[in-house]
């Protein structure tokens, strides 16, 4: 039977990238999506792919999904948290409402999902949680929005609790920490490292992969990805 891996915000970008990387390598996988219609960009063989509408702003979507991936493909093997958002929030810059809905996506859904796929991830001894982080999660550089690294410290904080809830039933779980990803989500960004030297999401969807493929004695709490050189705390 193909492994399951749910990915949330899988229908362009990053997340499509990862669904794209995961279908080819012989993975079933369940998108949860804002608009399930994305889903048909997708080519996959028949039963390998679902999609089911969750919203980080609607609390009760992330149980939904978790169920209804549970009954329909009858497990969990992974959770790739994806989905993400960034709008610009310093002390000068950015309004409460911004910062809310950073906290909502970035933080608040993946730990709701966490906590509903945890114990269908236990049940396989062989889990994984894989949660798009990002540099911004391991350091603070000046002209990045302040409320989105803040939401990225908080995202890795929560990896690690992760990975102590469910060590003992075989789940584990990693901080994907990469540099600029050429996407839609840092198009226009100010100070964001130049288009020819960012990463594509086809290579960080290969690392998303990698990481599903590591025994449970190959634990990789984080992965650290630049762009430029820079020091990391």
């Amino acid at each position: 039977m193909a492994r399951v891996a749910m990915v949330s915000g899988g229908g362009r970008g990053l997340g499509a990238a990862i669904a794209e990387r995961l279908l080819d390598d012989g993975w079933t996988v369940s998108l949860g999506l804002r608009d399930v219609g994305q889903a048909a960009r997708f080519d996959a063989p028949a039963g390998h792919l679902m999609a089911v509408r969750f919203d980080a702003d609607r609390p009760a979507t992330a149980d939904a999904w978790v169920s209804a991936t549970v009954e329909r493909l009858g497990r969990i093997d992974a959770l790739v948290n994806n989905a993400g958002i960034l709008r610009t929030v310093d002390f000068e810059q950015g309004s409460e409402a911004d910062l809310d809905a950073m906290w909502a996506v970035n933080v608040k859904a993946p730990f709701r999902l966490v906590r509903a796929a945890l114990p269908h991830l236990r049940k396989t001894g062989n889990g994984r949680i894989v949660n798009i982080a990002s540099t911004d999660a391991r350091r603070y550089r000046p002209g990045t929005s302040i409320g989105y690294a803040m939401t990225k410290h908080a995202l890795l904080a929560m990896t690690q609790a992760a990975r102590f809830a469910g060590w003992d039933d075989g789940v584990r779980a990693t901080a994907l920490c990469p540099g600029a990803i050429d996407t839609d989500l840092v198009a226009g960004l100010p100070g964001v490292t130049p288009k020819g030297d960012r990463l594509t999401p086809e290579t960080v969807a290969g690392l998303v992969a990698t990481i599903l493929t590591l025994p449970n004695q190959a634990s990789l709490p984080e992965l650290i990805v630049n762009t430029r050189l820079e020091t990391l705390i």
